[in-house]
C-alpha cells in the first residue's frame, strides 16, 4: 500500500525527453538539467523518447507503480510535440492524480493553449534550476505558489497567471549534470554519434539565452535579451572527462549563441586545443566580425571546424524588421563569409525566406532578392553551407514583423492537439508555414531553389553520400543552377530521395 512507502518515493518524478529533430540522438542536456536541479533531494527516473522503442509504455509502467507523482517534460517545437502532446494526454487519462509540468520554448511561448488543454498543470517559463524543486516542494507540502518565479499556471478562474521571472543565474554555481545517473538508464555511448565533426560527437550546453532581440526567434520572448554563460574553465572541466572517458573526438555546443564573449571563446579554445578535437557552435555574424584575426586563427587551430550563423536575409530593410541588432547588413554577411574562408572555418548560414510584407508583390520581391543573394554568398565563399527556412511567426509582441503577422489575420491553433497535425508540424520546422501572405507558388519557388542549390552544392555534413554520388548530383544540377532554372527539379529530387539526402536543418550533422 502506497502510504507505507517513504514520502520521497510516492512523490517521485518521471523526467521525459521527447523525440528531438535529430535522427542521431544527442546528449539530452535539457533532461539532465532538470535532473540536476533535484538530484539528491527527490527520487526520479529518466526516460528518453529518442532511445525507447515504446516510450509511452515505459512511462505508463513507471506511473503504474504508484511511486511517481510528477511528470516533467521539456517540450520544443517540432517533433517533440508529437510525443509530448499525446503522451501527456494519455498519462493524465490513465493517472489523473499525476501532476504534469512542461518546460521548454513551446509552452513558454504558447502557455494558454497548453494549460487549457486539461492535461498540462504547470509551465516552467525559462530556466527551471530553482523553480522546479521549489514547485515540487510547494505541491508536496500544500504551500502557496505566489512567491515562485519562472512559473506560469491557471488561477481558480482559469485565467493565466504569469509569475515574475528571475535574472539569469550564474551558470558556474549550478549543480553538475548527473551523467553517471543517466548511465544507469542508457549507455552514454548511444549519445555520441558519428558526425561530420568526428567519429564520436559529444553535445553540450554552456549558456542560457541570447543578448539580442531577433523578432523571429523563440528565445527572445523567454530571455528578453539576457545571456549568461559558464566560464571557459567550467566548460572545459565539464566536457574533458566525457571526451576522454568515451574517446570522443568532436564537440557540438547547442547554446543559442555560444560566441557572445570573445574572451570566453578564446580562453576555451586555448584550453581545448591540446586535445585535438573538432567542434561547432552557433554565433551572430555582427558579433564575430568584431573578433580579431588572432582569435579567429586560435579558433581554427583549436579545432573549430564550422560555425552556424543566422544570416536570415540579404535585404537590409528585412534585417531591420527582424531586429537583427541594428548592425548586421547584407554587405557584412558577404564580407564575413569571405573572411572566414581565410581561416578554413566553414560558415553555416541560415536564411529565413517568406517574411511578411505589406503586399504580395513585396513578398515575391523579397524571396527573389534572397535567392539572388544566396547565390552571391556562394560566389564569395563556395564552402559556405546554406540552410533555408520559411518564416514561422513567433509571438514577439511589439516587433514590427509581428505587427505585420497580426495584421495579416494569422492565428495560432486554439487547441493543443491541432499543433501535431501534419501541416502545423511543418510550421514548427519552418518548412511549410500556414501563413496568409505566403502563396503555394511562393513555397514551391523556395523549395525548388533549395533542391537545386543542394544538388549543385551538396552539404559536406552528409556522410551517407559518397564522393561519386555528390559529383553526379552536382553534374546533373549544373545547368539548372547556372541558368537559374528551378521549376520542377524532379531529377534532383529523385536522386536526393534515393540516396536519402540529409538536410542539416532537419536532421543535424
Amino acid at each position: 500500500m502506497s502510504y507505507f512507502l517513504p514520502l520521497y518515493e510516492v512523490n517521485g518524478v518521471v523526467i521525459f525527453n521527447p523525440l528531438s529533430t535529430r535522427h542521431k540522438p544527442r546528449m539530452p542536456n535539457s533532461m539532465l538539467a532538470v535532473a540536476a536541479s533535484i538530484h539528491g533531494s527527490h527520487e526520479y527516473v529518466m526516460v528518453d523518447g529518442n532511445l525507447e522503442q515504446n516510450p509511452l509504455s515505459v512511462l505508463s509502467n513507471y506511473f503504474a507503480t504508484g511511486k511517481y507523482r510528477y511528470f516533467a517534460v521539456t517540450v520544443m517545437p517540432g517533433p517533440a510535440l508529437k510525443q509530448a502532446i499525446p503522451f501527456s494526454e494519455s498519462i493524465k487519462k490513465q493517472f489523473p492524480k499525476v501532476t504534469i509540468i512542461w518546460g521548454g520554448y513551446f509552452p513558454s511561448n504558447h502557455p494558454a493553449v497548453c494549460l487549457r488543454s486539461g492535461y498540462v498543470d504547470y509551465i516552467v517559463n525559462g530556466p527551471g534550476d530553482k523553480v522546479f524543486p521549489q514547485l515540487l516542494n510547494a505541491l508536496n507540502n500544500n504551500l502557496p505558489l505566489d512567491g515562485l518565479s519562472n512559473l506560469i499556471r491557471l488561477g481558480t478562474d482559469h485565467q493565466l497567471i504569469k509569475h515574475k521571472t528571475d535574472e539569469l543565474y550564474d551558470q558556474d554555481t549550478l549543480p553538475p549534470l548527473p551523467y553517471t545517473y543517466l548511465a544507469t538508464f542508457y549507455p552514454l555511448t548511444r549519445y555520441l554519434p558519428k558526425t561530420y565533426l568526428g567519429r564520436r560527437t559529444l553535445s553540450y550546453h554552456s549558456s542560457m539565452g541570447c543578448p539580442f532581440t531577433c523578432s523571429f526567434c523563440a528565445v527572445v520572448p523567454i530571455y528578453k535579451a539576457r545571456w549568461k554563460g559558464q566560464s571557459a574553465q567550467r566548460i572545459y572541466e565539464a566536457v574533458l572527462p566525457l571526451l576522454q572517458a568515451y574517446q570522443a573526438d568532436a564537440l557540438e555546443f547547442h547554446d543559442n549563441n555560444f560566441f557572445v564573449s570573445e574572451k570566453r571563446t578564446a580562453e576555451f579554445a586555448r584550453l581545448i586545443q591540446p586535445h585535438h578535437i573538432n567542434w561547432w557552435g552557433e554565433a551572430r555574424i555582427d558579433t564575430m566580425d568584431k573578433y580579431s584575426d588572432v582569435t579567429l586563427a586560435l579558433l581554427r587551430d583549436s579545432g573549430c571546424k564550422m560555425i552556424f550563423f543566422g544570416a536570415e536575409s540579404g535585404n537590409d530593410s528585412v534585417l531591420k524588421e527582424m531586429d537583427k541588432g541594428g548592425t548586421q547588413t547584407a554587405k557584412q554577411i558577404l564580407s564575413f563569409a569571405a573572411r572566414l574562408k581565410k581561416f578554413n572555418i566553414v560558415p553555416e548560414y541560415s536564411f529565413v525566406l517568406g517574411t511578411p510584407a505589406p503586399t504580395e508583390q513585396a513578398v515575391w520581391q523579397n524571396i527573389q532578392h534572397d535567392i539572388a543573394f544566396i547565390r552571391e554568398v556562394k560566389k564569395v565563399n563556395p564552402e559556405t553551407e546554406i540552410i533555408i527556412y520559411t518564416y514561422s511567426p513567433v509571438p514577439t509582441e511589439g516587433s514590427e514583423m509581428f505587427k505585420l503577422v497580426q495584421s495579416s489575420g494569422f492565428k495560432y491553433p486554439e487547441k493543443l492537439a491541432e499543433w501535431i497535425s501534419p501541416s502545423w508540424e511543418k510550421f514548427d520546422l519552418r518548412k511549410n508555414p500556414l501563413t496568409p501572405w505566403l502563396k503555394p507558388s511562393m513555397i514551391d519557388t523556395i523549395k525548388n531553389f533549395e533542391t537545386v542549390l543542394n544538388g549543385f552544392y551538396p552539404t559536406v555534413s552528409d556522410l551517407r553520400m559518397s564522393a561519386t554520388q555528390k559529383a553526379l548530383i552536382k553534374k546533373i544540377s549544373t545547368v539548372r543552377y547556372r541558368f537559374s532554372i528551378y521549376t520542377l527539379p524532379y531529377e534532383i529530387k529523385a536522386l536526393q530521395k534515393l540516396w536519402r539526402y540529409r538536410q542539416p536543418e532537419i536532421e543535424g550533422f
